[in-house]
């Protein structure tokens, strides 16, 4: 007579343990402790088993016939159920293993190995911060195309393009390792381009030299025979790499020689946010020079007729242009020079981009990441400064890595 729910709670338990049958192999154990366990007996290949269904109270009457007639089904197929069971928990094991996290620390440890430890932590940094909380848990064979839409476009929100796209990039990669050690068959990262789900932005091309003719476009400026002030202007924007509008702009209480940093005011900044551009003793040099020339005005680079208003943004460009680098070389291009070269020096991405002031930032965070890894940024500006005095000096034919 196939159980009731009222027959089970009126069990009690015994000297030994009492099995209360139901229906097809199903019963329920009550121990000599009181526990009410639900088993399952069958036969496979002439065997007799008994297979667990969990515990009275956890699983219902009800339940435990479903979870039997579950179990029937895969006997009927030809598989042993319990045999089935224990795969499955050790596919989920070894999917666990090989979550996208456990398989990108794998990657990450073997490429990090010919890599600058300056872009090394930062690829992990970008790791930890965007992709392990999207789909760092899941099982790296199991991740779709669709998820890692999300995870670029959740990146992108917040006005990160480019490290949605580079998050993209490194998941590849990763994807790649996995498929190289049998982890996973396809890379879903493949299926997508960042222009299918990323909004791109409008790109402007300003000349620029290549690097290698950066020492002697230094020495160039060193020796210019026209104004001072141009002059100077010159190699504080080589210094800083700030925009051209930013420079020209600049007012001498925007400046902190004790804290040696120059604090840009939100107003005068692209992304209408503050910023930090920390002062190498070659700009304080240049700028102290220029104090001399123009601290009577409020501005650094007053107009030549208007001494209230700054020079004209074209001040920089004519002045290139006469020192014979018309169409290749314009205010712009010191930005462009300053991050390939400062790349390829080892210094993180993240602390680059940051000094540019291409990271596009909302008001909650302006506060913050205008002064983020302030100290690092101040050692880069330092290096910079050494080396452009030494391009200057005639000591560097090519740059040297300062990871090498």
């Amino acid at each position: 007579m196939p159980l009731t729910d009222q027959a089970i709670k009126k069990a009690k338990p015994g000297a030994r343990p009492i099995k209360l049958s139901d229906e097809k192999g199903l019963y329920l154990l009550v121990t000599v402790s009181g526990s009410k366990l639900w088993r399952w007996k069958y036969r496979v290949d002439g065997k007799e088993k008994v297979m667990a269904l969990g515990s009275y109270g956890d699983v219902s009457l009800a339940q435990a016939r479903e979870l039997m007639g579950e179990a029937r089904k895969v006997l009927r197929a030809g598989t042993d159920p319990m045999a089935e069971r224990k795969a499955t928990k050790l596919a989920k094991q070894v999917a666990a293993d090989n979550s996208f996290q456990s398989v990108a620390m794998q990657w990450w440890e073997q490429w990090r190995i010919a890599k600058s430890p300056r872009h090394a932590d930062d690829v992990i940094r970008r790791l930890k911060a965007d992709i392990f909380p999207a789909i760092g848990k899941r099982p790296i064979s199991a991740i779709e195309a669709p998820e890692l839409v999300a995870m670029v476009k959740e990146i992108a929100e917040r006005g990160a393009l480019d490290i949605a796209k580079r998050a993209l990039q490194t998941s590849g990669q990763i994807f790649r390792y996995s498929i190289a050690h049998g982890l996973a068959k396809r890379n879903p990262a493949t299926e997508i381009k960042p222009a299918d789900v990323l909004a791109s932005r409008a790109k402007v091309n300003y000349a620029r030299l290549d690097a290698k003719e950066l020492p002697e476009l230094m020495r160039n400026i060193e020796a210019y025979q026209g104004a001072t002030v141009t002059r100077l202007a010159m190699k504080l924007m080589a210094l800083t790499f700030v925009r051209t509008s930013e420079l020209i702009g600049a007012r001498w209480d925007e400046f902190d020689f004790e804290g040696a940093r120059w604090n840009i005011p939100a107003v005068r900044m692209k992304m209408k946010t503050p910023h930090i551009v920390p002062l190498s003793s070659q700009a304080i040099d240049v700028l102290q020079t220029l104090h001399i020339v123009s601290g009577r005005s409020a501005l650094l680079f007053p107009g030549e007729r208007d001494h209230a208003k700054p020079m004209s943004n074209n001040t920089i460009l004519k002045a290139l242009e006469r020192m014979g680098y018309k169409g290749r070389m314009t205010g712009h291009g010191f930005r462009g020079i300053a991050s390939t070269m400062l790349h390829e020096m080892g210094f993180s991405h993240a602390h680059i981009e940051l000094q540019l002031a291409h990271q596009e930032r909302n008001q909650v965070s302006a506060a913050y990441n205008h002064a983020t890894y302030l100290d690092d940024r101040a050692k880069m500006m330092q290096h910079w400064g050494d080396y452009l005095e030494n391009c200057t000096k005639g000591n560097v034919v090519a740059f040297k890595s300062k990871t090498a």
